[in-house]
């Protein structure tokens, strides 16, 4: 089920039998969309510096801080 609340933005209502959780189909804040993050991190371990990578993706620079301090170091043997 679908609905809009009053900032315009909507939602989807989780249709399982006693999940109610509510997912956005939209985000105002581009970090908070699936993926970014882990863009970040590929950007990273390929040699983009964190104010380059934060332009790219339309993110903070200290969203990308503390994502690749959270995430585990996969350029690592």
């Amino acid at each position: 089920m679908e609905s809009i609340d009053t900032r315009g933005s909507s939602h989807i209502l989780c249709s399982f039998k006693d999940c109610n959780r509510i997912f956005k189909t939209e985000y105002v804040y581009r970090a908070y969309e699936p993926g970014v993050k882990e863009q970040a991190v590929d950007m990273a371990v390929n040699g983009s510096g964190v104010r380059d990578t934060a332009r790219i993706l339309g993110i903070g620079k200290n969203t990308v801080i503390s994502t690749l301090k959270k995430s585990p170091a996969r350029w690592l043997p």
